[in-house]
């Protein structure tokens, strides 16, 4: 884990990477050279000349299912200086956004991210908004420079998972009476 990460990870909270269920990600508008895992996966995202890339213009949305519940605390998006996101919107538990409809949905929450925040600061979220998250996803509008090409060179999802109980484990208590 990099300083950057180790950074944003305080009170209990956690890289959030080992909870995404990796068979249900999914990226729109992605290069086919330039994947979501290079931002997104362990040792990809720490590479920094491995990027996200946009391909038909310069949004990109992505979704992020998870394994189980959690409670998303903050984010970190790293990017370059010019190509680097810039409106982000994040949407708790919306499945199957297209381009289409993204805007017809109100956002859990709305970032508009600093030159530090692409350096690695994490950005704290709205965290009434993310607290039982099944799924996330990701609408980056558009990018530093309004250039067509926007960069992602690391996606850190920090927070901490919800205990929930495994009703498949539980037996049935029979009434004695």
């Amino acid at each position: 884990m990099s300083a950057e990460s180790a950074s944003a990870i305080q009170r209990n909270q956690v890289d959030l990477l080992d909870f995404i269920d990796w068979s249900g990600v999914e990226c729109l508008n992605q290069s086919t050279s330039h994947s979501v895992a290079n931002a997104l996966k362990q040792g990809y995202r720490e590479d920094d000349g491995l990027n996200l890339e946009s391909d038909a213009d310069e949004q990109l949305l992505l979704y992020i299912p998870f394994l189980q519940v959690i409670k998303l605390h903050s984010i970190v998006i790293k990017g370059p200086e010019e190509e680097g996101p810039k409106t982000v919107k994040l949407f708790s538990n919306k499945e199957h956004m297209g381009f289409s409809n993204v805007n017809d949905f109100p956002a859990s929450d709305t970032l508009d991210l600093s030159p530090e925040n692409l350096k690695g600061k994490p950005v704290v979220l709205k965290y009434v908004k993310f607290q039982n998250v099944r799924s996330l996803t990701i609408f980056i509008e558009d990018n530093q420079s309004g250039s067509e090409l926007t960069k992602v060179q690391k996606i850190v999802l920090c927070g901490t998972t919800v205990e929930t109980t495994d009703m498949k484990g539980l037996k049935k208590i029979e009434d004695g009476h």
